[in-house]
């Protein structure tokens, strides 16, 4: 038998051979992967447009930063005092650093100016994310002097959270009837304002409270599959755990996404820190964890929590996925073996979904922020399926992270 075509005739066989051919070259075109190059150039394009789109919304607003979105569709802002405060200028200064334009800079030192004030705050645990965040970049990127002393006036007020009997530094300031010194995996993410404090001043003491709080954190916090909880209370007359629980999480035996990213990202970056193979061999195991999970969706983006139950409801949280890849893109250069390369690649498959239309908004949209399909705290249904500053912020420095890897 013979197919017949436009001008010759070619035996059966052949045809369908061509057929096949043709339909796998389809398939292989369908499926060719965009450049990671060009979806970091994209994703960082992108955040530059809504980083000053939102810049200049908020310019005339004095002393106003960006958070989240409202219930009601309308921007939500804070002044320095939330925790959330250093997180916008932070983002500026790393797309600043990736294209230095004078409107970037010129945002950045505003809006960096802004959170100044929590300099002084003694009642938050949260100096590191507000002024490291924030500032830190900042210095790093011009050496303003002033930039570190402020940092430095920040970091003595962080150490008055510090109780030597515990042994680590109190996150909240509430439910007193219930948690005598609560602290939070969170507070992992504080400590690099103290590590660089220590360098800086020559003050050992600053170093004294990293080490004794990360290695406080490491007894109590996790778990043996190397999950970890959100909140351990301690006794603070004999410094020993009273309440383990996950505040923020589905329960107090589940693994909240979020915090597990905290976990991971913190001790990763003390490992950078301070070259202790105790905290690197605990990124490499909070990473193991992460990346093994059987409940990690396809997309890599994960759900709000570990462990709740999922349904074609169930929130995503793209802020814990950028926590997530940064971290784990840092933890692939500190670990040169196959492991780091399996963070790498998680990191990867984890940038190529948060840039894509189902996560990374359209410029003029989302009011102006990059990300969208966050969740904030779920439990109490506080920022569902929102955009959220510190979202953007590392999913910034995550994209800049593998951008210097891949060139």
């Amino acid at each position: 038998m013979f197919a017949k075509t436009h001008n010759f005739i070619i035996p059966m066989k052949k045809h369908i051979f061509f057929v096949f051919l043709a339909i796998g070259l389809f398939f292989i075109s369908c499926n060719k992967q965009e450049p990671m190059s060009a979806v970091i150039e994209r994703g960082l394009q992108t955040a530059t447009q809504q980083a000053v789109l939102m810049a200049q919304e908020l310019e005339n607003r004095e002393g106003k930063l960006p958070t989240t979105i409202k219930p009601d569709g309308t921007l939500e802002t804070s002044d320095y005092s939330w925790w959330c405060s250093g997180f916008f200028p932070g983002e500026l200064w790393y797309l600043y650093e990736n294209n230095p334009a004078p409107e970037l800079r010129k945002y950045a030192e505003l809006y960096t100016g802004r959170v100044e004030p929590a300099k002084y705050l003694t009642n938050t645990h949260d100096l590191g994310f507000m002024l490291f965040c924030s500032f830190g970049n900042g210095l790093r990127i011009t050496q303003n002097p002033h930039y570190k002393d402020v940092l430095i006036a920040g970091a003595h007020s962080l150490a008055t959270r510090y109780n030597p009997t515990v042994c680590a530094i109190k996150s909240w300031d509430f439910n007193k009837d219930v948690w005598q010194y609560p602290v939070i995996i969170d507070n992992m993410m504080n400590l690099e304002l103290f590590t660089w404090a220590s360098k800086e001043t020559g003050n050992d003491i600053f170093r004294e409270i990293v080490d004794s709080h990360a290695l406080k954190t490491i007894e109590n916090h996790f778990r043996p599959d190397f999950s970890s909880y959100h909140v351990v209370s301690y006794d603070t007359i004999t410094g020993k755990a009273h309440i383990k629980q996950t505040h923020q999480g589905f329960s107090n035996e589940s693994a909240w996404a979020r915090g597990q990213a905290w976990g991971l990202y913190g001790y990763t970056a003390m490992a950078r820190e301070t070259g202790n193979n105790k905290y690197l061999e605990q990124a490499r195991n909070i990473a193991g964890f992460l990346i093994n999970h059987p409940t990690l969706p396809e997309d890599k983006i994960p759900y709000w929590d570990f462990d709740a139950p999922i349904s074609i409801d169930t929130p995503h949280d793209a802020s814990a996925a950028a926590i997530m890849a940064s971290a784990l893109i840092e933890l692939s250069q500190l670990d040169k073996g196959e492991f780091g390369k399996q963070c790498l690649e998680l990191a990867e498959q984890q940038i190529r979904s948060l840039s894509s239309p189902e996560y990374l908004a359209k410029p003029g949209t989302n009011r102006c922020f990059a990300l969208m399909h966050s969740t904030g705290n779920f439990p109490d249904n506080s920022e569902v399926d929102v955009p959220l500053s510190y979202a953007d912020y590392y999913y910034v420095e995550a994209l800049l992270r593998l951008k210097k890897l891949i060139r």
